[in-house]
Parts: structure tokens; C-alpha cells; sequence
């Protein structure tokens, strides 16, 4: 039996470890606290964020990440994109060398506008071989609930991705094989930008011609981006790009997507993030994403506009009038 540890007790770290043993996998999943670690042993759930769902048997927590981390063949990394290199820095020395690390995180660190991939090579030593990425339109939520859902396994190295695909591969998940890392990680972490510029549209009472038109647009400038820095345009139609994205863009289950819309209704920042229970990736790393697009010299006027929002406060009716008042230009540019 196949070992697997899941670092992070949240929303997606909890679901996707129920995908791994749902799929024959024997796992533990590492919690900072105690008593959601005591939950998942003893009632076999996790009340923060699953009340009700029974993880299976072949799930358990520790606080230990050394118990976490013995003999797993798989180590799966699910916590916010901007603590990872922090966590991962007292994690790494316990990894195995043969074992693959896998990320399920969404976003672009701010400062070093790295990928996450790239944050978990750096801090572990590990070769882009041994490092895996997971992505496409996964709601947690609904994943726990084991309804049907796709998704993207993505290595340089083929073979580990056929690896990883076989371990989480069950009658209502089914995951896919790509070789495109950057581009399956980009589409991942740009989506939640948009989806933060449609919530806001959303707030803002807009209509779906708008979030058609925001949708449609992010996926242009995701593209560019990804093009830019060498990645596979196909992968942008596909479930890391087109399918993340509609799903995040789309659902109430989405954090960004709510976030935005808190906005767009007029709420601060500040007062956002208070009613906000989980991580809207977005809110930090559509700065990152920012920086990422000027280092490689891509316009992306739709990241721009969050940002300003978002960080710069400017008012959503404000920023709609500028995005909408700039030059024209051909649809393909």
C-alpha cells in the first residue's frame, strides 16, 4: 500500500487526502492544531471544515511532521502559497529522497515572484523531476462530497506524473497527465486574480455579458503570460487553464470569487478579510502575479485593475471606467 503524507488540515489538504485513501492510499495528514488532529482520529472528521463527512479509514492526523513524513512516497503540500517557504523550511530535512513532493497550492510568492514549484525545489533541494503540481477546477467541497470532478497531474518527468495520477485516481476523481508545469501552475494562481475581478463585478449588481467578457479576457492575458515564460498555449484550454478557471469564477463555493464580491458591495479590505474565514489566494499573490507580468514584460490590464483595488483602494467604479476606456486593439495581439 502506497503511503502518502498531507501536510495542511484544510479545506483542500483534508479532501484531497480522502481522494489518496479513497484510492487505495494509506495516509497522514500533518495539522498545526491539536484538536482538529483529535477530531480526525477519534470521530473521523474535520469539523472546521467537513462536519458531517466521514474521512475514511485510511486517513489520520499527527502533529508530528516527522510521523507525517515516514516512509511516504508522495508528500503532499496544501497551505497558504505565502507560508510555504517557511513551513517547508522545517519539513525538509525529514523528507525522504525518493520521495515526490507534490504541491496543491494556487498562487505566486510575493518578493520572488517564484511558483510554487519552484519555492519547493529551492527550499528541499529537490530536482523539477522529483516535484509534482495539482490543479485544475477542484472545489473542495464538492470533491469531499466524492462528486465527479477532473483534474491535472503535472511533472517534467512523465513517468512520476503516471505515478502520482494512479495514486489519486478514483470513480469520482479523475485526474490527467501533463508534462507543462509552468503553465498548469499559472493558470492555477492567475484564475483566482479574475476571479476576484469577477466577484467584484458580481458585488457591483454587473451582468454575465461582463463576467463573460472578464472570464474571457483573463484567460487572454493568463496566456500571454504563459507564453512569455515558455509554456504550452494548449494548456490554457484545458482543465488547469479554461476549467480552473470557470469553476473558480463561477461558484459560491470559491473563496476569491467571494472575496471580490464583498468588494464589489463596498466593504474595505480590512472589513473583507474579517468575514473571510479561509485564504483567498488571490488577495497577495495578484501583486506577485503583477510583478511576474513586468519582469516578463506582458500587459495584464485585468491584474492591474485588481491590484489597484484591492491594494490600492481605488473604487470599482472607478477602475471599470479605466479598464474599459483603453485603446482599442485586436482581439488576438
Amino acid at each position: 500500500m502506497t503511503r502518502c503524507a498531507v501536510f495542511g488540515t484544510g479545506s483542500w489538504g483534508t479532501a484531497f487526502a480522502m481522494v489518496l485513501a479513497d484510492a487505495g492510499c494509506e495516509v497522514t495528514l500533518w495539522g498545526r492544531r491539536p484538536g482538529v488532529v483529535e477530531a480526525i482520529n477519534t470521530g473521523r472528521t474535520n469539523p472546521d471544515y467537513f462536519p458531517g463527512v466521514r474521512l475514511p479509514d485510511g486517513v489520520r492526523a499527527t502533529t508530528d511532521p516527522a510521523e507525517a513524513a515516514d516512509g511516504a512516497k508522495f508528500s503532499v503540500f496544501s497551505v497558504p502559497s505565502q507560508t510555504l517557504r517557511g513551513n517547508l523550511s522545517d519539513w525538509a530535512p525529514l523528507l525522504a529522497a525518493d520521495t515526490v513532493l507534490v504541491s496543491l497550492m494556487k498562487g505566486v510568492e510575493l518578493g520572488t515572484a517564484k511558483r510554487m514549484s519552484e519555492v519547493v525545489q529551492e527550499v528541499a533541494k529537490a530536482p523539477a523531476e522529483r516535484v509534482a503540481v495539482l490543479t485544475g477546477p477542484n472545489l473542495a467541497k464538492e470533491i469531499a462530497a466524492r462528486q465527479p470532478a477532473a483534474a491535472v497531474v503535472a511533472c517534467p518527468d512523465e513517468s512520476v506524473a503516471r505515478r502520482l495520477q494512479t495514486a489519486c485516481h478514483t470513480a469520482y476523481f479523475r485526474p490527467y497527465t501533463n508534462t507543462d508545469v509552468v503553465g498548469c501552475e499559472l493558470g492555477g494562481a492567475v484564475k483566482n486574480v479574475i476571479a476576484l475581478a469577477v466577484g467584484i463585478a458580481d458585488g457591483m449588481g454587473l451582468g454575465d455579458n461582463t463576467k463573460a467578457s472578464l472570464i474571457t479576457r483573463g484567460l487572454a492575458e493568463t496566456t500571454r503570460l504563459g507564453l512569455a515564460m515558455g509554456a504550452d498555449a494548449h494548456t490554457f484550454a484545458g482543465l488547469a487553464g479554461m476549467g480552473d478557471l470557470v469553476a473558480t469564477c463561477s461558484s459560491p463555493l470559491s473563496r476569491n470569487h467571494t472575496f471580490g464580491t464583498n468588494l464589489g458591495r463596498g466593504m474595505t479590505l480590512e472589513e473583507t478579510i474579517a468575514v473571510t474565514k479561509q485564504t483567498a489566494e488571490g488577495v497577495k499573490s495578484c501583486e506577485s502575479v503583477l510583478d511576474l507580468a513586468r519582469r516578463h514584460d506582458v500587459d495584464m490590464p485585468i491584474t492591474e485593475t485588481v491590484v489597484e483595488i484591492v491594494h490600492g483602494g481605488k473604487q470599482p467604479l472607478v477602475a471599470l471606467k479605466e479598464l474599459m476606456s483603453r485603446s482599442a486593439k485586436a482581439e488576438r495581439h
